[in-house]
């Protein structure tokens, strides 16, 4: 269930550019939801956490915000 949601955004932060939309969507929709279980879950499979990878790919408030939204 939750493998969509990951390839989403292993997607968006892997490419070239990042998928800004796709990022954001599954963030937010999952925040209050099982963002905890995709934040363990992208951490076994990525090897790198998913804080760390938000941090490196975006700036700004846009970071902040994604950043508090995932815990941090």
């Amino acid at each position: 269930m939750l493998r969509p949601i990951l390839l989403i955004l292993r997607n968006a932060l892997n490419k070239p550019g990042t998928d800004e939309d796709g990022l954001t969507r599954v963030i937010v929709t999952r925040a209050e939801k099982d963002l905890k279980v995709i934040k363990e879950i992208y951490h076994k499979r990525n090897n790198v956490t998913l804080d760390h990878s938000v941090a490196k790919e975006t700036s700004g408030d846009y970071k902040a915000f994604l950043l508090a939204l995932i815990g941090n």
